[in-house]
């Protein structure tokens, strides 16, 4: 077994304690916490390191499988919930990226996986890497923006101006990581876009959001509206990532090596 998965659940034990802290200490601060941001970036420094180390024992991007995806969506997610913080001083932002961030680190732990430095001929293209971590960012943003849409849903808050520059953002990337996949599928099987469940689930995904942001550039601004498409987007994204791994036609998915 691969030394650097054998440590991993004290990393994230680690990662969790600073990441709470700093949640915890944005709390308690009314305005915003110089601590509470060392704090997060701890947590990151600690995740990030594992990262790193893990690329340099496997001897390849940690991409591959669901848990590796997994891993740095959680570290986007810490990312994404400091840059809020730092940006719009949501003092309540750290609980909620914290807290997502270390479900899917629990996730990891409790789902172990068999990691090593084997990677399929599709898989051995320059746009593997840009693909995949693009897309983890874009999916942490837009995350972020939902979780913020929710607790404007059931508010009085307005936080429109951080929920439209974090859909902006993460659509951009998104559309980026849609792009990339495209180039990668071209060179590894001979073309752009096939329509299977992953990429027929990703274009429902962009279109959601850009019906989000299409609703904006409207002037739309009911919470209930906004945020039910939000959160309805946000759920075509997790089929997008993981969720079309378990309908039936994922057997003839050509993305059937992140199940």
């Amino acid at each position: 077994m691969i030394i650097g998965w054998n440590i991993f659940a004290g990393v994230a034990a680690l990662t969790a304690a600073f990441a709470a802290a700093g949640a915890g200490v944005a709390l308690y601060r009314k305005n915003y916490s110089s601590v509470a941001m060392v704090l997060s970036l701890a947590a990151l420094f600690v995740l990030g390191g594992f990262i790193v180390a893990f690329v340099i024992t496997l001897g390849r991007p940690p991409m591959r499988t669901m848990g590796e995806t997994r891993l740095w969506y959680s570290f986007f997610m810490l990312l994404a919930g400091s840059i809020t913080y730092a940006r719009w001083r949501y003092r309540w932002v750290l609980s909620f990226s914290t807290i997502m961030a270390s479900v899917f680190m629990i996730i990891n732990i409790l789902r172990p996986e068999i990691h090593d430095a084997t990677l399929m001929p599709a898989l051995q293209s320059v746009w593997f890497v840009p693909h995949v971590a693009v897309y983890m960012f874009s999916y942490s943003l837009l995350g972020c923006a939902t979780l913020l849409a929710v607790y404007q849903f059931f508010t009085r808050n307005d936080l429109y101006e951080a929920i439209d520059r974090l859909i902006y953002a993460g659509v951009a990337f998104f559309t980026i990581g849609m792009l990339t996949g495209a180039l990668w599928a071209k060179e590894a099987w001979g073309e752009f876009w096939s329509w299977d469940a992953k990429e027929s689930w990703a274009a429902v995904t962009w279109m959601l959001y850009m019906l989000s942001i299409h609703l904006r550039l409207m002037g739309k601004t009911d919470k209930r509206l906004n945020g039910a498409v939000l959160i309805i987007a946000f759920l075509a994204l997790q089929m997008c990532w993981y969720g079309v791994n378990y309908l039936p036609s994922a057997t003839e998915s050509i993305h059937i090596y992140n199940r």
